[in-house]
């Protein structure tokens, strides 16, 4: 797995795109804070620029990094979370402007896997986690459904966790600044 990590970490570092497992499904991954990259990402998944991209953090200090005010009950929520949850935070701070939409809002998961937890944890800032699939196309179960498009559109590949691994999607709930609590997926 360090070896992963490393090579991981290199294309990051160089504003290129990962192919990698999530504590959730396969992602499409870049530097969160690399309007270059995230733009690929987009072009990649053939998805329009208004539609938002989830990132990952490695653990609550990182996320009160990278939004203005986090609600108290997001911790309450992600402590309790039975499944992987991202929640759509108000306010992010320190990413690119292209990754943020218009309402303001950015979706963010703290990780749980030790593989994301570790990576984010060395690169020292969120990655852009995106379903490895075209917009409009049907998530990938595994790393073997994944579209050769998408394959070959990245600039590396993860090796660990390739095999026998199937995962659904998080949960996604919005926490907005008035106290609104919406769930979004369950």
């Amino acid at each position: 797995m360090k070896a992963e990590i490393e090579a991981a970490l290199s294309v990051l570092k160089k504003g290129g795109l990962i192919l990698y497992p999530t504590d959730t499904v396969w992602g499409i991954g870049c530097d969160a804070t690399n309007a270059d990259a995230i733009e690929k990402v987009y072009k990649l998944k053939k998805r329009h620029e208004s539609k938002s991209l989830i990132c990952l953090v490695s653990d609550f200090k990182m996320l009160n990094q990278f939004v203005e005010n986090i609600p108290e009950v997001a911790y309450d929520i992600l402590k309790n979370a039975a499944k992987p949850t991202t929640i759509v935070y108000d306010d992010p701070i320190r990413v690119a402007e292209n990754l943020v939409p218009e309402d303001n809002t950015l979706a963010i998961r703290v990780v749980q896997n030790d593989f994301c937890k570790q990576l984010i944890r060395r690169f020292r800032r969120p990655i852009v986690s995106t379903s490895a699939n075209i917009s409009g196309e049907a998530t990938p179960a595994s790393y073997n459904d994944i579209a050769p498009e998408i394959k070959h559109g990245v600039d590396y590949i993860v090796n660990w966790g390739q095999k026998n691994r199937s995962a659904k999607a998080s949960a996604i709930i919005k926490l907005s600044k008035d106290g609104a609590v919406q769930i979004i997926r369950k």
